[in-house]
């Protein structure tokens, strides 16, 4: 059979629309499909806009919507005229059945859920007939990348506060640290391209220079410290990784080399060195206030972060499996442990009954716990009981950590459990190990 000019190769058309209802590289009909159409059904443009049927044989229709004599030409129906501009990128134009400008519209292809997406751009009435195609290309094409990106939208960073943005995208954990950091400060609107040193060197003083908050007061007044070398190298880390992911590193010892200003400082992170025994957690325990008591014993339990436990759910625990799911933590990636029969009873019996969505950990005016709710109470209870005045809920998971190392715990897994790096752990437990390794050692003796 005849190829038509201009048209796609039978077998080629074949693959780009499925073999269903089509015919043969031979040219046999599949089930009267042909007929079908010549019987005037008008389901075919919908399912198969781009192929017509020209003396019988099937052909990739050629349609330029950029011309205005052949858009104008095109019968009125209710598919549209479909153009495409680029895999899974369509625009489309729907004559009017009146007199007046047709409409045009966008489709594109959603991998997310397998079909195509379309939305309407309009007339464009006001903007003379020769111009309306580039307008609504441009359009098409905008919306195109939108569905393609999964509803974000392709575009230029040119800043570092947009550099900022675009990684906080995927690292939603540290939004709030540029926000107190990045987006009020002069860096925020320094173009990347011009990016030097002594921008970075210049915001790195004024990190240095602000004091870190430890708590505010019922009055309103905030408790300020200087800001720990610990705590300008998490802040520098944040900037670090959102210019790497757009900004390639400067030529070293040069203005261009922006990395150099924010490099770590070194020997930053001091141990903790307040550790608390099984009985002074019990005593802490037993002076808390009852509100925060299980959300206190659950600090004494398992080596969180407490920030980790107040955005546990209800839905986080499996009361079938004992397992606890920690979805929102430092690293960002979830993880399950399996919880002992201590631990998965106190859960339980917050979790039972109640709606999936609430924390698991709850005040009682219904809301999370947060740094400013847990700080009072456990400084309360540590006055009470005699503990330590810098007794706070992180002492708390340094010291179940600390009976993790010490009970002889692999590093890797108490790393795996507390959501902490094993070099982290080898640099402030390391040392904890060391009586383990003289018992093993004196075993060896014959």
């Amino acid at each position: 059979m005849a190829q038509p000019k201009g048209s796609e190769p039978l077998a080629s058309a074949r693959r780009r629309t499925g073999n269903q209802g089509m015919p043969d590289d031979n040219g046999h009909q599949n089930g009267g499909f042909l007929d079908f159409l010549h019987e005037g059904n008008h389901v075919f443009p919908t399912m198969f806009p781009y192929f017509s049927v020209r003396n019988g044989e099937w052909a990739i229709m050629a349609r330029d919507l950029s011309k205005v004599k052949e858009r104008e030409a095109l019968p009125a129906r209710r598919e549209p005229h479909w153009q495409r501009l680029r895999p899974g990128c369509f625009i489309g134009y729907r004559p009017s059945a009146r007199e007046g400008s047709g409409t045009w519209i966008a489709r594109a292809y959603s991998e997310d859920d397998r079909s195509y997406r379309l939305k309407a751009l309009g007339d464009f009435g006001a903007i003379p007939a020769r111009d309306q195609f580039a307008l609504a290309k441009k359009e098409a094409e905008a919306f195109a990348d939108l569905v393609e990106t999964g509803g974000i939208a392709e575009q230029t960073i040119e800043t570092v506060a947009e550099a900022c943005q675009r990684y906080a995208l995927a690292n939603v954990e540290i939004v709030s640290r540029f926000k107190r950091h990045i987006y009020s400060d002069p860096i925020a609107k320094v173009k990347l391209r011009k990016l030097r040193r002594h921008h970075l060197a210049a915001w790195r003083q004024r990190l240095e220079d602000k004091p870190s908050q430890i708590s505010r007061r019922k009055d309103g007044r905030m408790t300020m410290r200087p800001r720990a070398p610990a705590s300008v190298n998490r802040d520098m880390a944040m900037l670090r990784a959102a210019l790497n992911r757009v900004l390639p590193h400067g030529i070293p010892d040069t203005e261009a080399a922006w990395q150099e200003a924010i490099r770590p400082i070194r020997n930053a992170d001091r141990q903790r060195t307040l550790y608390l025994d099984r009985e002074q957690r019990r005593s802490l325990l037993a002076e808390v206030d009852e509100e925060a008591e299980p959300f206190v014993r659950t600090l004494c339990l398992l080596p969180l972060r407490p920030g980790a436990v107040a955005k546990l759910r209800v839905s986080d625990f499996d009361l079938r499996t004992a397992e606890l799911t920690i979805g929102k933590d430092k690293s960002g990636k979830p993880r399950r442990i399996v919880t002992p029969q201590g631990v998965s009873t106190l859960l339980g019996s917050h979790a039972k009954g109640r709606p999936v969505e609430e924390p698991l950990f709850i005040r009682r005016n219904g809301q999370a716990w947060d740094k400013n709710s847990w700080k009072g109470p456990i400084a309360e209870a540590a006055r009470r009981a005699g503990l330590p005045p810098n007794t706070t809920a992180y002492t708390l998971r340094h010291s179940t950590i600390t009976d993790l190392v010490i009970g002889g715990l692999s590093l890797l897994t108490v790393g795996q459990i507390s959501d902490t790096s094993a070099e982290m752990i080898e640099r402030h437990y390391g040392h904890l190990i060391q009586s383990i390794a003289a018992d093993a050692l004196a075993k060896l003796a014959l």
